[in-house]
């Protein structure tokens, strides 16, 4: 079986880190999916999240709703 590459690994994660995400948005704030995606997507955190060189994806989804949370506060 071939290994999958990098940038499969990388989207795979990011992938399922952004539907943690949006999940976590929906259940604190009791808003619409449409509106969680848009805060998540809108988020400061985004453009890190989307970096495969700055592997930010590999951290768990928890960690990564703080860090938005704290872009957020700032």
């Amino acid at each position: 079986m071939k290994q999958p590459s990098h940038h499969q690994i990388a989207t795979y994660l990011t992938d399922y880190a952004l539907s943690e995400l949006v999940k976590y948005v929906m259940e604190d704030t009791n808003c619409s999916i449409e509106e969680a995606m848009e805060h998540v997507y809108n988020s400061p955190l985004m453009p890190a999240l989307q970096d495969e060189e700055g592997e930010l994806y590999v951290q768990s989804p928890a960690y990564l709703y703080e860090m938005m949370n704290d872009y957020q506060r700032e």
